[in-house]
């Protein structure tokens, strides 16, 4: 969705946006569903593009621990002005590239909804959580005396 900034000198916008596959694909994310997309842009004092506008959806992850799909919610308030997403040259604006570089800023490393842990175990090992780690029980913990040691 091309949007010709010459052709106006404020642009609302208050609608749902579905972004294509091909911007997502080959990302983390699986999916992506209701975006809605509110605010508006305007041409600044000093005639650059002034952007203010809000975006909330849900991505769909993959569970860092269970590897299932999970919902991930996000909002996004952008109030700057337009400059890099601008085609060359050119006064418009790739509308699903502005907003694929921002809800890709978004994206967490890593989530989950596992809250237990112990059903994830197998032939001599098992999950288990932070307030669990023991680090008594490691067996490089004489590595790392020698190793703080030497420092």
């Amino acid at each position: 969705m091309i949007i010709d900034l010459d052709l106006f000198e404020d642009y609302t916008i208050d609608k749902d946006i579905i972004i294509p596959e091909n911007y997502y694909k080959d990302s983390e994310v699986e999916k992506l569903e209701n975006i809605h997309v509110k605010g508006k842009l305007f041409h600044d004092s000093d005639d650059s593009i002034h952007v203010n506008i809000q975006i909330e959806g849900k991505m769909i992850l993959l569970d860092s621990i269970s590897l299932e799909k999970v919902e991930y919610p996000f909002s996004i308030k952008y109030d700057d002005i337009l400059e890099e997403s601008l085609k060359k040259d050119e006064n418009k604006l790739d509308l699903f590239e502005f907003l694929w570089e921002n809800i890709v800023l978004e994206i967490p490393l890593k989530f989950t909804k596992v809250e237990d842990l112990s059903k994830f175990h197998g032939d001599g090992w098992k999950l288990i959580s932070e307030e669990e780690q023991d680090s008594s029980n490691n067996p490089f913990n004489d590595l790392l005396k020698n190793f703080d040691k030497k420092e």
